[in-house]
C-alpha cells in the first residue's frame, strides 16, 4: 500500500502544471518560450502573473497534498519519516517529470508545498530570505537558491536556541538535500548568473 502512495506521490508531482495552463492559455509549449522552464516563475514572465500565481499555488499543493495525506495512509514507517518521503517523491516528481520525458520544473514550488507542511516557521523564514534577494537581485532563481540553502540553518538554529520546537535529524538532512537538488535543478540559471545573461522575473505577455 505504501509503494503505492510513493508512485501516487510521484506522479502527481510529476503533473506539469505550467506547461498544462500555457497550452490552455495560450496554445504554446512553454518550453519554447522565456527561460524555457515550465515552471510558475517561467509561466508569469511568457503569459501573466496571474496565471504563474495560479501554477505556483498548484504546484505547491502538489509537494502539500502527499505530506498532509500521509497520516491515513498504512505505512511500516513512523508518521514523520512516510510524511518526509511522500513529501520529497513529490519534488522528484515535479522535478523529473514522466509526463514530459523526466524533464520537469525547478522544483522550488513543490518543495515549498512540502515544507509549509512540515516546518512552516523554518519555509516562511526562507520565503523572508528569497524576497529579500529577489528585491535586491531581481532573480527568481538566485532567491530560491539562497532561500533555499537558508533552511537548515534555520533550521538548526531554531533547534539550539529553541530547543521545544522538535528536532529531527532527518529533516534537517532532507533539508540539506533538497538545497543540493535546487543547486542542480538550477544549474544553468547559476551559469547564466555568472555570465550577467540571468533572465529577470519581468513579464512579456500581452
Amino acid at each position: 500500500m505504501f509503494l503505492l502512495a510513493i508512485l501516487a506521490s510521484y506522479l502527481l508531482g510529476g503533473i506539469p502544471v505550467g506547461f498544462l495552463i500555457a497550452k490552455k492559455v495560450k496554445g504554446i509549449d512553454l518550453r519554447e518560450h522565456g527561460s524555457k522552464n515550465i515552471g510558475a516563475t517561467n509561466v508569469g514572465r511568457v503569459i501573466g502573473w496571474k496565471y504563474g500565481s495560479v501554477a505556483l499555488v498548484l504546484d505547491a499543493l502538489k509537494g502539500a497534498i502527499p505530506v498532509l495525506l500521509a497520516d491515513y495512509i498504512p505505512s511500516p514507517y513512523s508518521l514523520a519519516t512516510s510524511e518526509i518521503l511522500l513529501g520529497c517523491v513529490a519534488i522528484l516528481g515535479h522535478t523529473f517529470t514522466p509526463y514530459l520525458g523526466f524533464k520537469g520544473g525547478k522544483g522550488v514550488a513543490t518543495a515549498l508545498g512540502v515544507y509549509l507542511t512540515l516546518v512552516p516557521v523554518v519555509t516562511l523564514c526562507a520565503v523572508v530570505i528569497f524576497f529579500i534577494v529577489y528585491k535586491i537581485s531581481g532573480f527568481v532563481s538566485l532567491g530560491s537558491i539562497l532561500g533555499t540553502l537558508s533552511m537548515p540553518i534555520w533550521y538548526w538554529a531554531m533547534n539550539r536556541f529553541l530547543p521545544n520546537i522538535g528536532y529531527s535529524p532527518i529533516i534537517l538532512f532532507v533539508l540539506i538535500g533538497t538545497f543540493f537538488l535546487i543547486c542542480f535543478s538550477h544549474r544553468e540559471n547559476i551559469k547564466r548568473i555568472l555570465l550577467g545573461k540571468e533572465l529577470k522575473a519581468v513579464s512579456h505577455a500581452t
